[in-house]
This record gives structure tokens, C-alpha cells and sequence, in this order.
């Protein structure tokens, strides 16, 4: 301490000049510091694309709401005298065969899609993460047979396993559906839906479970890391309160990914007839209904067509601009 105290003294004062103006402004703070979600926010809101199609989305989701609860006309409501009516007043998307509202029907089946979309890319999350987040943390050969699993699942392709659980949860959650008084309550959900999220649950976390290992793997050995361990914190503290916080960011743009892969799950088993069940309508419902009379009636083709293809592509735009938002490499 006596040899730093020394060394001072000895230091010639003529040495050190007076910053000048233009290196004090130079040293001054341009703008206030921001967290990692602040600039996150900040650089979303310039990608225009993903901004607006954020906005399309909660605009079909306010309409898929608010219509059929103002319309005249129920979803299931057959009208005599109007059958294939083309769009008029009264029926702006017009009516189907039976003389159904084509716009009611659109909007509900919109609503189901995004229900679907968010409440299975939900469960593949919390799915996904639990199962890779665990396999990365304790590593070894627990983490060796936890992603031969995954493998194995991978393996088999998913669209054919995804028909085959339709065909076998169906009738069984039907009639659950209908023989239990609250869940018939859920107007809602109606039959069909809950065996739609249990097939997307139990196929489709594999790749958050990867991308979470990945994530695990990555950050399990940094300091802050052994700091929690050395306060004596448990393993699952470790993981969920500080290991999956950290990963949040490419967390939320792998789950953007999952709602347009379920809604065109949803689709296409609705298209085929193993989605939700009559009275209940969906997007892909309706555009089967409409292939036999295509030719003669396109109208009823393209509106439920054209709302699967602008949900779809919004989300898979919001989910690019997440992407470009999060990663730090992207920033400009």
C-alpha cells in the first residue's frame, strides 16, 4: 500500500491535460441502457411485416369472436330458400348447400384454428422443455436413451401416426365428451378437439426437446451455473429458474413455429374427417365440404381456403420476425 501511495506522489501532474469539449461529448452515453427484451421489443416493432401481421391475426381473432355472438345466423343454422347463395347482404361470404352462413362458419372455424394452434404449441412446449431440458442438464446415459427415444419417434412419419391416433382417441373422446355434462358446457370445444391436442402433444415436442437440449448444453456449465449449485440449489431450482429463462428467447420462436404446424394439422385431419365433429365446424371441414361442388360453387372453396393460407402465413411471418428479433446475431 506505502509503494502505491508512493508511486502516485511520484507521478508528474504536468502529465495529465483537461479533456477537451469534443472528448467529453464522445464519452457521454448516446442512449439509456435497455434490457435484452427492451431491445427485443425495439427491433420487432421495425420489422413492418411481422408488426402487421401481429395486428391481422388479433383482427381475425376479435372477428372469429365478436361475429358469430352478433350474427342473426348460427353456425349450424339451416336457412330454407337461400341454399348456394352467392355473397349478398345478408350473407357477405354467402351460403352453403344447406343454406348455412358461409361467414358464421368461417369465423367459427377460424376460431377453432387459432384455439388449436395456441393450446397445442402450449402443451408441445411444456412438453418439450421438460423432457429436453432434462435430458441436457443430467447428460450421460440418461441424456443417451432420452434422445434415442426421440429418434424413434422421428423415425416414423408423423402424418401417418397422426391419422392412426385420430382414428383410435375419436370415438372414445366423443363419447367422453358427450357423456360428461361440464365438458359439454364448453360450446366452445365441442367433440373432436381434445383428441386433436392429444395427437399433436404426443408427436410434436420432439423438436422443442432438441432445440432445449441443445439450449441446456449450452448454458448448464456457465457461471452463474455453478454459482446456483455452490448456494445449495436443487436441480430443478437450476433448470426452470435459471437454465430456461436464459433459453426463453429461442424458446418462444420454436413455439411461434408449432401454431402454424398445428393449425394445418387440424386442417388436414378435418379435411379427411377426423377432426372436430359435426355440428362443430372448422376451416378444413368447411373446404371438404366444398370440393364436390367446386366447380359450380368456388365461393365456398375459397373463403375458409383463403383464411387457412392468411393465419398460416401470418404466424410463420410473426415467427420470423421473433427469430430476427431474439437472436442477437441478427442485430444490426
Amino acid at each position: 500500500m506505502e509503494n502505491i501511495e508512493q508511486s502516485l506522489k511520484n507521478i508528474d501532474p504536468s502529465l495529465f491535460e483537461p479533456a477537451t469539449l469534443e472528448e467529453r461529448a464522445s464519452a457521454e452515453i448516446t442512449r439509456e441502457s435497455v434490457t435484452y427484451w427492451q431491445d427485443a421489443s425495439r427491433r420487432f416493432k421495425k420489422n413492418k411485416v411481422a408488426l402487421v401481421s401481429m395486428i391481422l391475426i388479433g383482427i381475425i381473432s376479435i372477428f372469429a369472436i365478436t361475429i358469430p355472438m352478433v350474427s342473426q345466423y348460427g353456425y349450424a343454422q339451416i336457412n330454407r330458400g337461400v341454399e348456394n347463395q352467392t355473397s349478398s347482404f345478408a350473407h357477405p361470404f354467402g351460403t352453403d348447400t344447406l343454406g348455412r352462413d358461409l361467414l358464421v362458419r368461417c369465423m367459427i372455424g377460424a376460431r377453432i384454428s387459432i384455439l388449436i394452434g395456441i393450446v397445442s404449441a402450449t402443451l408441445v412446449v411444456l412438453i418439450g422443455i421438460t423432457y429436453g431440458a432434462t435430458s441436457g442438464y443430467f447428460g450421460g446415459m440418461l441424456d443417451i436413451i432420452m434422445m434415442r427415444i426421440v429418434d424413434v419417434i422421428n423415425a416414423v412419419p408423423s402424418l401417418l401416426i397422426v391419422v392412426l391416433l385420430s382414428v383410435v382417441l375419436k370415438s372414445p373422446m366423443d363419447k367422453l365428451f358427450l357423456q360428461n355434462e361440464s365438458l359439454r358446457g364448453i360450446g366452445l370445444l365441442g367433440p373432436g378437439l381434445f383428441s386433436i391436442f392429444i395427437v399433436i402433444s404426443l408427436l410434436y415436442w420432439t423438436s422443442m426437446a432438441r432445440m432445449t437440449r441443445g439450449q441446456m448444453l449450452a448454458l448448464k456449465n456457465q457461471e452463474f451455473v455453478t454459482a446456483a449449485r455452490a448456494l445449495g440449489s436443487s436441480h430443478g431450482r437450476i433448470i426452470f429458474k435459471h437454465l430456461v429463462p436464459n433459453a426463453m428467447g429461442a424458446i418462444i420462436v420454436s413455439a411461434m413455429v408449432q401454431i402454424p404446424n398445428a393449425i394445418f394439422v387440424e386442417s388436414f385431419l378435418s379435411f379427411l374427417g377426423l377432426g372436430v365433429s359435426a355440428p362443430m365446424v372448422s376451416l378444413g371441414s368447411l373446404t371438404s365440404n366444398a370440393i364436390s361442388g367446386v366447380y359450380s360453387y368456388p365461393y365456398q372453396l375459397l373463403f375458409p381456403a383463403s383464411l387457412i393460407s392468411v393465419i398460416i402465413l401470418c404466424f410463420n411471418l410473426v415467427g420470423d420476425g421473433l427469430r430476427d428479433a431474439l437472436d442477437p446475431r441478427m442485430k444490426r
